[in-house]
C-alpha cells in the first residue's frame, strides 16, 4: 500500500507542476507569437491530464496499458511541438503538419478499431511476428519519427536561413526541448517507464521559455564560458600534476624530499602563471568559437581622436563608420543625417538621409512622422533600436509598412541615435558581426557612446555642410539674379527706345493735328455741334502731346541729355502758379489745397522743368486724395551738411488720400508704374485714382537728380477706407556763393483753395 501511495503523490507532484508552466505562458504571451503560446499551453494541458489519469488509475496490473497510450500521446505531443515551431516561425505552412497530425490519427483509429479486419497476427517471416495489438504503438511510433526528423530539419533551416543573431541564437533553445522529447520518448519507446514522464515537464518548461522570453541569454556565450572554465581546469590541473610527477622524479629519492614542500612550490608557480594561462586558453577558445576581442576603451579614444577635427561630411562618415566596422568587425554600417521639419499642423516630421556619397546615396530617404513608433523611440527613449525588437516586438507592430521596409532593406542590425543639444540630430545603422555573434549589453554601450563622441563633430559638419550648401545657392542666385539683371536692363533699353522714337515721331504728327483743329475750331461757318466735336478732338490732342512731352524729357532724362536751363528761380511763386493751374481739377473734386511756405532762398535751376515737376506731384495728390480731400504744401531752409555743402530747400506735398504701401516707395518712381489692375484704370485727370501714362513720377525725380537734389516719400500705407496719407518730400540744393554774397530770399506765400474761395497773402 505504500508504494502506490507515493507513486500516487509523485505523479500528483509532477502534473501540478505543469500549472506554473501554464500560468507562465498566459503570463508572459506575446502577441507576436500568441498561436505558439496557445499551442505550448495546449501541450501543458495535454502532458497534465495525462499525468493525473495516470495517478488515480495507475496500478501494476494496467502498467502496460498505461504504456500504450503514453506511445500515442507521445505522438500527439510531438504533433503539437511541431505546430507551434512552425506558428512561432510564422511559416504559413503550419497546417500541413495539422492535415499530417490527423492523417496519422485517422489511420491510428482504423487500427485499434480493427475497421480493416486484420487477423490477430498480421505479418510474420518466421523469425519475426508483428501482432495486431502491436500494430497501433507501431504506426504512432513511425509519425513520431517522421516529426522529430521534420522537426530537426526545420529547425535547422531556420536557423540557417535567419541573418539575425538574436533570433537564431532564440532558435537554439528550441533544440532543448527536442532533446528532453528525444530522451523522454526513446525511453518509452524502449519500454523503460519513467513515472510521470518528467522529461515532458521539460520540455513544457523549455517550450514555454523561448516562446514567452524576448531576450534569451546568448547561449553560445554560454557555452564559451564554459569551455573557456573547463579548458581552465583542465590545464591547471595538468600543469600541477606534471610539475609534481617532474619534480618527484628528479628529487624524490632525496632523504630531504618533502611531498608539502614541492606542492607549495607547484602551487606558487601555478599561482604566478594562472592570469597568462587563462588568457592564453580564453583567447585560444575565442578564437575557435569566433568571439569578439576588443578594447572598449582604446577603441572610443581612437575614435574621438580621428573625428574631432573633421568637418567634411563625406569623411566624417567614412572615418566614423569605418573604425567601428574595424574594430568590431561588423561586415556593413552606416551613417544616416535627421533633419526635422514642421508640418501645417505643428507636428514634426524627421527625415533620415544619407551622410556620404558612394553606396549611401542609393539609399532614399524616408521620414518618421513625430507620432509614430519608431521615432518615438528614438526621441522618448534615445536608446540603440534592435532590428530584431523592429520586427518581433508587438509595440513595433503599429510601424507603417513604409518604415519597416526601409528599416530592413538596410540590411542592419542595430540603430544608434545621435543627439545634440537634446535634438536628434544622426543615426547610426550597424550589420551584422563577422564573427555571426550577437550584439551584446557591452557593444551596445560602446556603440552608444560612439554616437555620444559623434555628436559635435555631426553637428559642425552640419554646419559646415549647410554653409557650404547656402553657399552654393547663393552662387546659384548671384547668377541667377545677373541674368535676370541683364534681361531687365535689355528691357529698360527696350522701353528707352521706344519713348525716344515714339516721342520723336509723333510729336510732329500730333502738332500739325493740334493746329488744323484750332484752326478749325476759328472758323465760325462751321457747324456748332461739328465744333464741339472738333473741340473734343482738340482737347483729345492736347492730352497727347502732354504725354509725348513727357515721354521726350523721360528719353532725355536716360539718356543723361537733359540739361537743366539754370537761372534764378522763386519756388514760392512757381508753386502758387502750378496750384492756380490746377485750381479747377481741385474745385472739381471738392479739394482744399494750401499752401503754407515762409520766406526761402531762391534756387538755381530750371524753372520749365520744376514746374513740371510740381504739376506731376500736385495733380498726382489730387488724383489720389477722395473728394473731400485736403493737399497742404509746406517748405523750410535746410543748413549746409555732408550731402549739402551750400544749404538747400526742401518742399513737402502732403495729402490725406490713400497712401503708398512702404514696400513699393521706391518702385512708384519707375517708368510705367501703374498701382492696381492696369486694364481697370481710368484716363481721367480728375477723377479719384484716374489712370495715367505712369511717367509723372519717374520724370519727377529725373528733374530733381538733374538739379543735384532729392526725392521721396513718406507713408504709414496703403488704405482706401481709412485713407492715411502720404508726404512727398522734395529737396533742392542751393548754389555756392562767393565771399560776401547771401542768397536771395523770396516772399513768403500764403495760399488757400476751400469751396471755391481762393485767399491769398
Amino acid at each position: 500500500m505504500q508504494a502506490p501511495l507515493i507513486q500516487f503523490i509523485i505523479l500528483l507532484f509532477i502534473a501540478a507542476l505543469y500549472l506554473p508552466v501554464i500560468f507562465f505562458a498566459i503570463q508572459r504571451r506575446d502577441e507576436g507569437h500568441a498561436a505558439a503560446t496557445w499551442l505550448v499551453i495546449l501541450y501543458a494541458l495535454i502532458a497534465l491530464v495525462i499525468n493525473v489519469a495516470e495517478a488515480v488509475w495507475r496500478d501494476q496490473s494496467d502498467a502496460f496499458t498505461f504504456i500504450g497510450i503514453n506511445t500515442y500521446v507521445a505522438f500527439t505531443l510531438v504533433a503539437v511541438l511541431m505546430i507551434a515551431l512552425q506558428a512561432f516561425l510564422k511559416n504559413e505552412t503550419w497546417w500541413i503538419w495539422v492535415g499530417f497530425w490527423m492523417f496519422w490519427l485517422l489511420g491510428l483509429a482504423l487500427i485499434l478499431t480493427n475497421a480493416l479486419d486484420l487477423s490477430d497476427v498480421v505479418w510474420t517471416n518466421g523469425n519475426f511476428i508483428l501482432y495486431r495489438s502491436r500494430l497501433g504503438p507501431a504506426w504512432a511510433i513511425l509519425g513520431w519519427l517522421i516529426l522529430i526528423i521534420a522537426l530537426i530539419l526545420s529547425l535547422a533551416n531556420a536557423n540557417r536561413g535567419t541573418r539575425q543573431p538574436l533570433f537564431r541564437n532564440r532558435l537554439n533553445y528550441w533544440f532543448t526541448p527536442i532533446f528532453f522529447t528525444l530522451i523522454g520518448d526513446v525511453l518509452l519507446f524502449s519500454g523503460v517507464s519513467i513515472l510521470g514522464q518528467p522529461f515532458r515537464l521539460a520540455t513544457a518548461i523549455g517550450m514555454a521559455y523561448v516562446v514567452g522570453t524576448h531576450y534569451v541569454p546568448d547561449l553560445k556565450n554560454f557555452l564559451r564560458r564554459a569551455l573557456i572554465y573547463v579548458l581552465s581546469v583542465i590545464v591547471i590541473v595538468s600543469f600541477y600534476g606534471a610539475g609534481y610527477l617532474i619534480i618527484q622524479a628528479m628529487f624524490g629519492n632525496s632523504p630531504s624530499f618533502n611531498p608539502l614542500w614541492a606542492g607549495a612550490v607547484i602551487a606558487l608557480l601555478i599561482a604566478i602563471v594562472f592570469t597568462p594561462l587563462t588568457t592564453l586558453v580564453a583567447r585560444a577558445v575565442n578564437k575557435w568559437m569566433r568571439g569578439d576581442q576588443y578594447d572598449a576603451s582604446t577603441t572610443i579614444h581612437q575614435y574621438s581622436e580621428n573625428i574631432s577635427n573633421i568637418l567634411d561630411m563625406d569623411r566624417l562618415a567614412s572615418i566614423a563608420v569605418g573604425i567601428m566596422l574595424e574594430a568590431m568587425q561588423i561586415e556593413r554600417g552606416f551613417l544616416f543625417l535627421v533633419d526635422t521639419e514642421r508640418q501645417a499642423d505643428g507636428k514634426r516630421i524627421y527625415k533620415i538621409r544619407s551622410a556620404r556619397s558612394p553606396e549611401e546615396r542609393q539609399i532614399v530617404a524616408v521620414e518618421l512622422q513625430e507620432d509614430g513608433i519608431i521615432a518615438s523611440h528614438f526621441t522618448r527613449e534615445g536608446k540603440p533600436l534592435l532590428q530584431y525588437d523592429l520586427d518581433l516586438l508587438p509595440a513595433f507592430r503599429n510601424a507603417s509598412t513604409r518604415e519597416r521596409n526601409w528599416f530592413a532593406q538596410l540590411r542592419t542590425e542595430v540603430y544608434i541615435p545621435i543627439f545634440a543639444k537634446k535634438q536628434w540630430i544622426g543615426l547610426l545603422a550597424f550589420g551584422s558581426k563577422l564573427s555571426g555573434n550577437r550584439f551584446t549589453k557591452e557593444d551596445l554601450s560602446v556603440l552608444a557612446a560612439h554616437a555620444n563622441q559623434t555628436a559635435v563633430a555631426l553637428e559642425n559638419a552640419r554646419l559646415v555642410d549647410n554653409l557650404m550648401s547656402l553657399n552654393q545657392e547663393l552662387r546659384q542666385a548671384r547668377r541667377a539674379l545677373e541674368r535676370n539683371n541683364q534681361e531687365l536692363q535689355r528691357i529698360d533699353q527696350a522701353k528707352s527706345d521706344f519713348i525716344s522714337i515714339a516721342s520723336h515721331e509723333l510729336r510732329t504728327p500730333l502738332t500739325v493735328i493740334k493746329g488744323y483743329t484750332e484752326m478749325m475750331m476759328d472758323d465760325n461757318r462751321l457747324d456748332n455741334n461739328l465744333k464741339s466735336m472738333i473741340k473734343k478732338m482738340n482737347e483729345g490732342t492736347i492730352r497727347l502731346h502732354e504725354i509725348m512731352d513727357s515721354m521726350f524729357d523721360v528719353a532725355q532724362i536716360d539718356s543723361r541729355s537733359l540739361k537743366p536751363h539754370l537761372q534764378p528761380v522763386d519756388l514760392g511763386k512757381l508753386i502758387q502758379e502750378v496750384c492756380i493751374e490746377q485750381s479747377k481739377t481741385a474745385k472739381e473734386r471738392e479739394q482744399t489745397i494750401m499752401i503754407a511756405l515762409p520766406p526761402l532762398p531762391q534756387v538755381k535751376a530750371d524753372p520749365n522743368l520744376l514746374k513740371k515737376m510740381f504739376h506731376h506731384l500736385i495733380r498726382n495728390a489730387i488724383k489720389f486724395t477722395p473728394n473731400g480731400g485736403k493737399i497742404t504744401i509746406i517748405g523750410n531752409q535746410i543748413p549746409p551738411v555732408i550731402n549739402l555743402p551750400n544749404g538747400g530747400v526742401e518742399i513737402n506735398i502732403i495729402d490725406t488720400g490713400v497712401g503708398v504701401d512702404p514696400n513699393l516707395r521706391e518702385i512708384i518712381f519707375t517708368k510705367f508704374y501703374q498701382p492696381g489692375e492696369l486694364g481697370k484704370h481710368s484716363t481721367s485727370k480728375t477723377r479719384f485714382k484716374g489712370g495715367g501714362a505712369g511717367l509723372g513720377l519717374a520724370l519727377s525725380k529725373g528733374i530733381i537728380e538733374a538739379h543735384g537734389g532729392k526725392i521721396w516719400v513718406e507713408s504709414p500705407g496703403y488704405d482706401e477706407v481709412n485713407f492715411p496719407g502720404s508726404q512727398f518730400h522734395i529737396i533742392l540744393p542751393l548754389e555756392k556763393l562767393e565771399n560776401g554774397q547771401a542768397h536771395t530770399i523770396s516772399d513768403g506765400v500764403k495760399y488757400g483753395l476751400r469751396n471755391e474761395n481762393e485767399v491769398r497773402s
